[in-house]
């Protein structure tokens, strides 16, 4: 490994125009191509009075200089038809082991 190849965690979730605009979709090839591992899934919640929220969250792991490039990407990149207007990261880790074998796109 690198010399920044300790093993990190990260929750994230992306606001904007991110579902039906193959985010999910483009997030796994990201992932796939850096080597990183985890899951994506569309979230909707409902808010009493107003119209439901429409965001992608996740969780990404892998070697720390990688997952960095992949919040890059989340925050500024995404879907070329995305329009992202806010990525919130949470419960950013140093792991010892990763808990997935591969990046999924989760229904």
């Amino acid at each position: 490994m690198a010399a920044s190849g300790r093993l990190v965690s990260v929750d994230y979730e992306i606001f904007g125009k991110v579902q039906g605009v193959f985010f999910r979709k483009n997030t796994k090839r990201t992932a796939d191509r850096l080597g990183l591992v985890g899951w994506v899934k569309n979230e909707v919640k409902v808010r009493p009075g107003q119209a439901a929220l429409k965001t992608v969250v996740g969780r990404v792991q892998g070697e720390e200089s990688k997952v960095q490039v992949m919040k890059k990407w989340l925050r500024e990149t995404g879907s070329p038809k995305s329009k992202i207007t806010d990525a919130q990261f949470r419960n950013e880790s140093i792991v010892d082991r990763l808990e997935f074998a591969s990046f999924d796109i989760r229904k």
